[in-house]
């Protein structure tokens, strides 16, 4: 079988001693430890704001983390990406503040907001929701150590699954995995993603985001 063709964006605007070479390049470097993924990164400065026809062609899943320059993406790379999700399958799994990108609220219809948020450095306990979910393959209850918090309530569509919940310290709690299906394609929302701490070199997280490049390409 061939490998599933990933495409790791990111804005850009990760600090440089966080994550050197972009925090898509973290997550392309595990993904590529598989033997059935074959990841690339793009960034929004590259030509055709890293989202060219022929490249989102080649890609099986689009793995999105934009933080400050949501509005810089424009209308048209916004088109092509939701025509891909919607007319032509391909998976689409937004990372933490990726809910306020213009694909993923395009493609919910819904403001995505959030009832608030926390930039305090306190741990977040993920708690597994749906075990049986593929996604959670693996997977136990675990914690960030350090994180930004969100809560509810998250405007955006009911999902078919809530895989995961987070708990904050202060009581808040957060939807921070779900799926959806737009169109042809599927889309799943992780939380976790905080660009000032390494969260994506946690082992569970980087289970997480593998297992949901499986399901998203339709290989679970």
């Amino acid at each position: 079988m061939e490998k599933i063709q990933v495409l790791v964006w990111s804005e850009g605007t990760e600090p440089r001693d966080v994550y050197p070479r972009g925090m898509n390049a973290d997550i392309a470097g595990y993904l590529n430890s598989k033997p059935d993924v074959e990841a690339k990164t793009s960034f929004l400065s590259d030509p055709g704001e890293g989202l060219g026809e022929e490249l989102l062609q080649s890609t099986d899943v689009l793995m999105w983390w934009g933080h400050q320059r949501h509005q810089d993406v424009s209308d048209t790379a916004v088109e092509r990406v939701v025509g891909r999700v919607r007319n032509e399958g391909m998976g689409f799994i937004p990372l933490h503040s990726a809910h306020y990108s213009k694909p993923f609220t395009t493609l919910t219809g819904r403001s995505c907001s959030l009832g608030g948020w926390r930039e305090d450095g306190k741990p977040e306990k993920i708690h597994v929701v749906d075990p049986n979910h593929p996604i959670a393959d693996g997977i136990n209850d675990f914690v960030i150590p350090q994180t930004e918090m969100y809560k509810e309530p998250f405007d955006i569509p009911d999902p078919e699954a809530v895989v995961f919940k987070s708990t904050f310290e202060g009581g808040e709690w957060f939807r921070s995995g779900v799926t959806f299906t737009f169109g042809k394609g599927r889309v799943f929302y992780f939380r976790p993603g905080h660009e000032t701490f390494r969260i994506m070199t946690n082992p569970n997280v980087q289970k997480v985001l593998y297992n949901a490049v499986l399901w998203a390409a339709r290989r679970t």
